[in-house]
């Protein structure tokens, strides 16, 4: 990846900022896009005093017209775009019966559109490099699990979308690696189905089946660099996907001992945010 352009969406903490920092690590020059400019700033400072090029972008996957101003960004700074990482999301919990079809939708927007208009507006400079997508998925994208139905059906979207277009621009040099983390340190179960981050919760996962970010981004990178098909993060993870593959009956056992709605530290749902 040395010298590679990389364009990096939901680039603010979490797996995103994990893997701008592994990428400077490696020798690319980063564009980190997100709505939270001030986190960017901070690890682009941190990015450069460490010898690394990046520079910064204020995006809104869930605006038209926002990965555009990225890809632009990263035209201007470096002369092209060889990577795109589609990394920008959010969980949506609850019971579908309890859900609202505006969280589906705010769901959908982010998740699946936002990676939609990602790679919409970053194709062209790819084509011309041969370069790489990246499209940041989840385990979820292979197994649903009670009180997730929404941000499951996102992730299953996501795998669909990098199946169905790998084939179409293998002519073009463009290659397409879906990212399956399991369950990575993050923001990410710490926000409200507004996304609404509260600080002071408890993660509800065991520490122990938690991957730190910096593991799970040099896999990640490691896959991108190598054009992989298709990359699981984590020992948990491989091991649902491949039960999820060839023993369905034991995974059907299995996922209601996960419920996310009868944990008692459960994030709270839309109705309760705020």
């Amino acid at each position: 990846m040395r010298e590679n352009v990389v364009l990096i969406t939901g680039a603010s903490s979490g797996i995103g900022e994990a893997t701008a920092r592994e990428l400077v690590a490696r020798g690319a020059k980063v564009v980190l896009a997100a709505r939270r400019t001030d986190l960017l700033d901070v690890l682009a400072r941190d990015l450069r005093a460490s010898g690394g090029e990046a520079v910064t972008v204020a995006c809104d996957v869930t605006k038209d017209g926002d990965p555009e101003k990225a890809v632009a960004a990263a035209v201007a700074a470096f002369g092209r775009l060889d990577t795109v990482v589609a990394n920008a999301g959010f969980a949506v919990a609850g019971r579908f019966e309890k859900l609202t079809l505006e969280d589906h939708r705010r769901q959908m927007e982010t998740n699946v559109f936002g990676v939609i208009r990602t790679l919409k507006a970053a194709l062209g400079e790819l084509k011309k490099t041969r370069g790489r997508i990246a499209v940041v998925g989840s385990v979820n994208g292979y197994v649903g699990t009670p009180a997730t139905s929404s941000y499951c059906m996102s992730k299953f979207a996501l795998r669909g979308l990098c199946d169905a277009i790998r084939p179409e621009l293998a002519d073009s040099g463009v290659t397409v690696t879906h990212i399956a983390p399991g369950f990575v340190a993050s923001q990410i179960r710490a926000k409200d189905n507004r996304e609404i981050v509260h600080h002071d919760a408890a993660d509800p996962v065991p520490s122990w089946l938690v991957m730190a970010a910096e593991d799970a981004a040099r896999e990640i990178v490691t896959a991108i660099a190598r054009r992989k098909k298709e990359e699981v993060v984590t020992f948990h993870g491989k091991v649902f996907v491949l039960l999820a593959r060839y023993t369905p009956w034991l995974v059907d056992l299995l996922v209601p001992l996960v419920d996310a709605d009868k944990r008692p530290d459960r994030k709270r749902d839309a109705g309760e945010a705020g």
